[in-house]
């Protein structure tokens, strides 16, 4: 059974990329834009019915640079506070009843295509995560993950520090399918200058 309702993406672009050490990841240039908005695009153009971008660290410059007018964009003040409190804000500003998909500024091997075959694949009541394959061949859950508008409230009540649904998903496991998008994407974060060849 598949399911018609409407998707809203939530893309958390609030953290101040210090591992990284180049400012905010929102901000880091990708395919002659930066991240943030080539991101919002990939969202839209997967198919959700629109983008909630979640900025905190250097958000006036983020506003300022990015060109996010196809987004609505709210700031978390307590971004320093970790995920938690941008996944709270994003589920909380994306429109009652919506299913909400939730994707990282720093995944920059996103695909419309990988967001599409999740919203294809979500079923009533579950939550569908992307999920890639490693070196050893054993498929491991990843991001985005699009969790059923039912499950809200429950995700957003276990989203502290630098946990958003981790809680969540690990209190409740029977209620995910994993949907493998290893054809698409490696489904890495972009946390370390190593990692830079990412944006390539």
């Amino acid at each position: 059974m598949t399911d018609s309702q409407p998707t809203t993406a939530v893309l958390l672009a609030a953290g101040a990329g210090t591992r990284l050490g180049l400012g905010p990841k929102a901000l880091l240039p990708f395919r002659g834009r930066t991240l943030v908005e080539v991101l919002a695009d990939v969202l839209l153009d997967g198919g959700c019915r629109e983008v909630v971008a979640v900025l905190g660290a250097g958000a006036a410059e983020v506003r300022g640079t990015a060109d996010l007018s196809r987004c609505r964009v709210i700031e978390n003040p307590d971004w320093a506070g970790g995920m938690g409190g941008s996944f709270r804000a994003g589920l909380a500003a994306a429109a009652p009843g919506d299913h909400v998909l939730m994707a990282l500024v720093d995944q920059p091997g996103l695909a419309p295509e990988t967001v599409a075959r999740l919203i294809a694949a979500h079923r009533p009541g579950r939550v569908t995560a992307a999920a890639y394959r490693g070196p050893d061949g054993i498929l491991r859950r990843g991001h985005p993950l699009l969790l059923d508008a039912g499950l809200r409230a429950g995700a957003a009540e276990t989203a502290t520090g630098d946990a958003g649904a981790r809680h969540f998903l690990q209190a409740h496991p029977d209620l995910i399918d994993l949907v493998d998008c290893s054809d698409l994407s490696g489904g890495e974060d972009l946390d370390t200058k190593d990692q830079l060849h990412l944006l390539d």
